[in-house]
């Protein structure tokens, strides 16, 4: 009898498998990006073909995209140790789980489909939360105030797959001055090969938004915190990283350039 969990997600909402499977396959190393043994664990339980999802390189880049994030929310952690962390976008993301402090307050921000899937795997408590609304909404603002300040918004991978996420940018930026947004924008020469990948995998979810230069968002009410990359992370993380990592990751800006980049912004204040 086939007990597994059944997915039912839209096109955009099933690419959350790019970055569990990439997670799953780096937690099975002996010296992974980062570790994540609830990856493997979901990827194992649902009734869904993960095969074309966080394969090769690819994969292996999107695991140091969540590994610079996961640094970012664990450096805020340390500064405000009881702040409040809204990932948008989690899908079946357990950074929660790899960063809890014992004090954060957390929520938890996706579409209908997706939360449905995810309370299949992850539960409420009096510190964490999930919601299902839009990024491109404001209705769910008011539950985010609701949790103590200061506030760290985790938007990783999703904005690019939004045509308007230059105005979800803004509107978080407008409504929390002050806060920190850590999310990842990919160039027009990068956006076209994803879509000259997708079609080859068989991905329908095409990204609709680039973005040649970070900086330029500083116009939607942000200034730069720190600049980096998935082949380019920060310094301080770059020496924990596998060796072999360390040494390629250079090798492939070389020839690339920067792949993905992963800023961290300030909103301005108010």
């Amino acid at each position: 009898m086939n007990d597994k969990v059944k997915v039912e997600l839209g096109d955009v909402q099933q690419t959350l498998f790019i970055t569990l499977a990439a997670r799953a396959r780096q937690t099975a190393l002996k010296r992974p990006v980062l570790r994540d043994p609830r990856a493997a664990e979901i990827l194992e339980a649902v009734d869904f073909d993960t095969a074309k999802y966080g394969q090769g390189w690819g994969g292996a880049i999107m695991a140091v995209r969540t590994a610079i994030v996961d640094s970012w929310v664990q450096a805020f952690l340390a500064e405000h140790p009881a702040g409040t962390v809204v990932e948008v976008g989690t899908g079946l993301n357990a950074r929660f789980d790899r960063v809890d402090n014992g004090q954060v307050h957390w929520i938890d921000l996706d579409l209908a489909d997706t939360i449905e899937l995810r309370r299949k795997f992850f539960t409420d408590s009096d510190r964490r939360r999930m919601i299902a609304a839009s990024v491109l909404d404001s209705d769910w603002f008011a539950a985010v105030l609701a949790c103590p300040g200061p506030y760290f918004f985790a938007i990783e991978g999703v904005l690019p797959y939004l045509e308007r996420a230059p105005e979800a940018i803004a509107g978080i930026a407008a409504a929390f001055p002050g806060a920190l947004l850590a999310f990842d924008t990919y160039s027009q020469r990068m956006t076209q090969i994803q879509h000259q990948r997708a079609a080859k995998v068989g991905i329908a979810a095409l990204w609709e938004w680039s973005c040649d230069d970070p900086r330029s968002l500083e116009s939607l009410g942000l200034e730069v915190v720190e600049a980096a990359a998935a082949n380019r992370p920060p310094a301080a993380m770059r020496a924990q990283l596998p060796i072999r990592f360390r040494y390629l990751l250079p090798m492939a800006r070389r020839v690339t350039g920067d792949i993905s980049n992963i800023t961290l912004f300030r909103s301005r204040p108010g």
